[in-house]
């Protein structure tokens, strides 16, 4: 594993202000299925950008909140993986829940998928708000990976409620070094990150299950950098 990349989970060992679902990992994504170079539900980042989560962790806990991610590092091949997807034929499966009103090229035409992702630099992070005292993930007005305008920053028809959480989630990111991506409410890169140029395409990986935060060193990252 890359000196600058850890998982993020190790950061969030102890704490209860910080969870994960990488949903890449997992059945419940765009691409219905789990995808390439995701082989264990971890979020992996930089080490400046666990910096930066961690944080955002202690500020929003000040406000109550907890963060949950999603997806940090994704690898080159993931991408890859996204592409070919795109080229496939319509089955319906995830279209209604993630892309309602466009087909999936339109996906990367509209900017929602890039064929060359800031989240393979390390340092981008795909997140949301929860409720520290009830563990309820807050109403943001549509879920991850919606693929719509109802996912952009200052989208019409969500509820006050639902853009409150929006800016609960923007103000307290962006006061711990990140930059909001106009198109998708939970979408964060750390300003100033360390391979801005650089496109990774090592796996997600572990070779024992992780019982604590040093015995999480069975965990490896196959490391096979893309630079790009």
């Amino acid at each position: 594993m890359k000196d600058d990349f850890v998982f993020v989970d190790e950061l969030a060992s102890g704490t209860t202000g910080m969870r994960w679902d990488a949903k890449y990992a997992t059945w419940d994504n765009f691409t219905g299925k789990p995808v390439d170079g995701y082989l264990a539900n971890r979020i992996v980042g930089t080490r400046a950008l666990c910096e930066g989560l961690e944080r955002a962790r202690e500020k929003a806990e000040s406000m109550g909140f907890g963060l949950l991610l999603w997806d940090g590092y994704r690898p080159q091949r993931a991408v890859d993986c996204f592409v070919r997807w795109s080229k496939q034929p319509e089955d319906g499966r995830t279209k209604a829940r993630h892309y309602p009103n466009i087909g999936r090229a339109e996906m990367f035409e509209q900017g929602y998928v890039a064929v060359k992702s800031g989240h393979s630099r390390g340092s981008t992070v795909d997140l949301t708000l929860y409720d520290l005292a009830s563990q309820e993930i807050l109403p943001m007005g549509g879920g991850h990976d919606l693929m719509d305008s109802l996912s952009h920053h200052g989208a019409q028809g969500i509820t006050q409620a639902e853009a409150r959480n929006r800016r609960h989630l923007r103000t307290l990111m962006e006061a711990c070094g990140f930059s909001a991506y106009d198109r998708e409410w939970w979408h964060y890169t750390l300003i100033g990150e360390p391979y801005p140029d650089t496109y990774f395409d090592f796996p997600i990986a572990w070779s024992g299950m992780p019982t604590g935060r040093h015995a999480r060193g069975e965990a490896r990252l196959l490391a096979h950098p893309r630079r790009g």
